[in-house]
């Protein structure tokens, strides 16, 4: 029986879910920005309940959740969406990680043309960053500081609440991409100060296509972003575009079971990691993990068998095994991973290593079962 593990790709739709939008697409053909009839009203009524689970699941307000199509345009809007007010305090000077997600390092070399000065962060050997690091590189030009709560490769935890208290007595915006963490590490999301956190749906459980950028007020004034499209003054005028309502609903009650249900789905998670390295250990298998096992969340592992490509490996696996080598935006170039690269690994390592993820519905008799044939596959290889 094959199983599915590449969640930090794209996490399977809970059933709760698809139940929640197929109702909504079935009988609530309205837009919500239609005010004139029922039609609209009632939709209206079910995106905004979407919206208040979303915030509950963050602890936010729900004015202060918009949503957009996903992570990488949350992230776009984040970033390029500060580029009038930097201009206007003249401030250009924004740090970030060089393994954050590509919908950030692309956009950061965009500015970067446009004069903007980025001092991109290394992690060290087991993948985390040093927070006296970023404290040192602030400036008076310091505009953001963009961080990834959990790294998408290496499953590693970033010191994002440190951060937050670090930057809260100034006037340093603080973006986090929360994107692998959201619905996962619930109670640390909720106390994290920062202005600007983004999230994708479908790394929870909830449907494609739909994300949210959080702004948080201070003052009673939101963050100085402008919409980086035109259109109507759909989400605040932050993000032009009908609102798919049957999206936002599938989002919200994903969040809503997220919250519900993350002290049971922690534990699954955990006792997942554990049996793989439990198995590993076991093997005879020559294996090493990229990150510190005591600062990773736990439905993420990257590891490296020796001697061993990972495409070989993923080739003759993958009728039993979903894995990756990476992340899913760069799984067409076939180039090593840039995160591995950026911790020091040898380009050998890189390309010896396979990224492992799982869900709180990973059944763990087949996982025990289907990752036991791909350690068989890997000796047989090394």
């Amino acid at each position: 029986m094959a199983i599915y593990l590449d969640y930090n790709a794209s996490s399977p739709i809970d059933e709760r879910v698809l139940d929640t939008m197929i109702d909504i697409y079935k009988n609530y053909p309205g837009n919500p920005d239609s005010r004139t009839h029922d039609f609209g009203k009632n939709t209206r009524t079910i995106l905004e309940e979407g919206r208040k689970k979303v915030g509950n699941l963050l602890n936010v307000q729900s004015n202060e959740v918009f949503f957009t199509s996903g992570a990488t345009e949350s992230n776009n809007i984040a970033v390029l969406g500060l580029k009038e007010y930097a201009l206007r305090v003249k401030k250009n000077h924004i740090i970030t990680t060089s393994v954050e997600h590509k919908a950030i390092l692309e956009t950061m070399k965009h500015l970067e043309n446009d004069g903007f000065i980025i001092d991109y962060v290394n992690p060290n050997q087991d993948g985390e960053i040093d927070v006296n690091q970023i404290k040192n590189l602030i400036t008076d030009k310091t505009l953001l500081v963009s961080i990834m709560h959990v790294n998408n490769e290496t499953g590693v935890i970033f010191p994002v609440e440190e951060i937050g208290e670090l930057l809260d007595s100034t006037d340093v915006l603080f973006h986090i991409d929360a994107t692998q963490s959201a619905g996962k590490l619930v109670p640390e999301l909720k106390k994290i100060k920062y202005d600007m956190l983004t999230l994708s749906s479908h790394k929870l459980a909830g449907p494609q296509g739909i994300g949210a950028l959080i702004l948080r007020r201070k003052n009673y004034e939101l963050p100085p972003i402008k919409a980086i499209m035109f259109g109507g003054e759909q989400e605040g005028g932050i993000r032009p575009g009908t609102v798919p309502t049957a999206l936002v609903a599938g989002f919200g009650k994903a969040c809503e079971l997220a919250e519900q249900e993350y002290e049971g789905n922690f534990k699954q998670l955990k006792e997942c990691q554990n049996a793989i390295l439990k198995l590993l250990g076991d093997s005879t298998i020559k294996y090493s993990i990229h990150g510190n096992i005591e600062h990773l969340i736990p439905n993420t592992l990257n590891i490296a068998f020796e001697g061993i490509n990972s495409e070989a490996l993923m080739i003759l696996t993958k009728e039993f095994c979903g894995i990756s080598n990476g992340s899913a935006c760069n799984s067409k170039n076939y180039k090593g991973s840039y995160v591995l690269e950026s911790m020091g690994l040898n380009q050998s390592e890189i390309a010896s290593s396979v990224r492992i993820s799982w869900g709180p519905h990973t059944n763990l008799k087949v996982l025990k079962e289907e990752f036991a044939r791909l350690l068989d596959v890997a000796k047989n290889l090394q």
